[in-house]
């Protein structure tokens, strides 16, 4: 998730450098279909080519939409870009054309949510598209399936009403993945071991369920392991590795801690056999490596790298991110060596944002409505281009295709062209 407005108050070439375990089927450079993109690490499809510098009017916006509240990123797929906000008492899931931003087809369900810690009461969630299926997990728990042409209802769960779970400080903000023919989630149902549950993605039936963890606003990613997938995640108190197929845990160590604290950030995976985690709130970062039975740190602490929500991107052998938090100043923008946890240098009071990458640059949506395109190499940072294409707040995460920007703040969704 990025991170909504309680988290603001308390979420060489870039492409080729990425070494992941087991990355998810890969997408054409017109898709972006759930959090993160392509394989969940910020890191667009390779074929993407952005342009190197922007009008002095900031990039050619294509379309705009009025939307309802809500911190969840678009997801696209298809041809289509689909939006999860809130709309009075409901939470809709709404596909717009992904060229023209015409309103394909809307789908809903009821909410009474509102938060427990200042914050929006709209999803937190991006939508995952996997093939023909939406998949959508609500503020409260709501787990809704639909068919990605029509809208049509195929299942739905409420999770935090049928495993007990707890809404937590700003509603369900852990988006699911899908690994094969499961559906993934860090329910938090702590009090009848259904911390993690697996949904049939055909049917919505339960698979299985395990731990009694807490659920974390922190989405799961997809990894193999001796050549089986395997599903690294984040819980509210822990980091775990477990078998998607039975839901067994294979290993787990200490991540988090009691208080008014969040781990939102998704766990990234520099290179085969090796993880990196990281949170703010003093929790600070671990970097490990691991196999199927144990997870060793290679380097951890307080620093350099301890970020509220924003998830970092590898590239050449480092890991670029915001350090810091968007509620207490300053946070900088940090460039670390993976092996052995080195500063290559720092960009003290960048300010706070997301990141993503495609063509070797990083594109920045800071909270205070700047997006930057950049150049970011171990070497140093180099400024292209600058906007402010929206007057809100940018709290969801954006999503690129086709050199089109998704950005949304409160209230406005926009397409911008920053393709070649």
């Amino acid at each position: 998730m990025a991170g909504g407005q309680g988290f603001g108050h308390l979420r060489a070439t870039l492409v080729a450098a990425l070494a992941l375990f087991a990355p998810l089927p890969a997408a054409s450079a017109g898709e972006w279909p759930q959090i993160l993109g392509p394989e969940r690490t910020g890191i667009a499809a390779a074929a993407e080519r952005l342009a190197d510098r922007w009008p002095a009017a900031g990039p050619r916006e294509i379309w705009r939409r009025n939307i309802g509240a809500g911190y969840a990123g678009v997801a696209v797929a298809g041809g289509r870009a689909i939006l999860f906000h809130r709309l009075a008492d409901r939470e809709v899931v709404e596909a717009f054309d992904a060229a023209t931003g015409t309103s394909l087809w809307k789908a809903d369900h009821p909410t009474t949510f509102r938060p427990q810690v200042g914050g929006g009461d709209g999803p937190l969630c991006v939508p995952v598209i996997d093939g023909k299926r939406v998949i959508v997990f609500g503020a409260q728990g709501v787990l809704d399936c639909l068919d990605a042409a029509t809208g049509e209802r195929l299942w739905m769960r409420e999770t935090h009403r049928e495993f007990g779970a707890q809404e937590g400080y700003f509603g369900a903000g852990s988006t699911p993945l899908v690994v094969d023919d499961h559906v993934i989630v860090n329910v938090g149902g702590a009090k009848q071991d259904a911390g993690i549950v697996a949904f049939s993605l055909a049917t919505g039936a339960t698979v299985w369920q395990a731990t009694a963890e807490p659920a974390s606003y922190a989405a799961p990613v997809r990894v193999s392991v001796g050549g089986e997938p395997h599903v690294l995640i984040v819980t509210r108190y822990a980091c775990l590795l477990l078998d998607p197929v039975t839901g067994t845990v294979r290993w787990r160590f200490p991540f988090g801690q009691r208080g008014p604290t969040v781990n939102a950030a998704t766990p990234v995976v520099p290179a085969a056999g090796r993880l990196f985690v990281t949170a703010a709130y003093g929790i600070g970062c671990v970097c490990a490596d691991f196999d199927r039975t144990v997870a060793t740190p290679k380097w951890e602490g307080a620093g350099p790298l301890a970020t509220q929500y924003c998830t970092p991107i590898v590239a050449d052998g480092h890991l670029y991110g915001i350090d810091g938090r968007d509620d207490v100043p300053p946070a900088d923008l940090v460039c670390i060596e993976v092996d052995s946890g080195r500063e290559a240098w720092r960009e003290r009071g960048f300010g706070y944002g997301t990141l993503l990458a495609a063509d070797g640059k990083l594109v920045a949506a800071k909270t205070d409505g700047e997006l930057m395109l950049l150049r970011a190499t171990p070497a140093g940072l180099d400024m292209l281009a600058r906007s402010r294409p929206l007057p809100g707040t940018l709290r969801a995460l954006p999503a690129l295709a086709a050199g089109r920007l998704y950005l949304r703040d409160d209230t406005t969704l926009t397409c911008l062209d920053i393709g070649r």
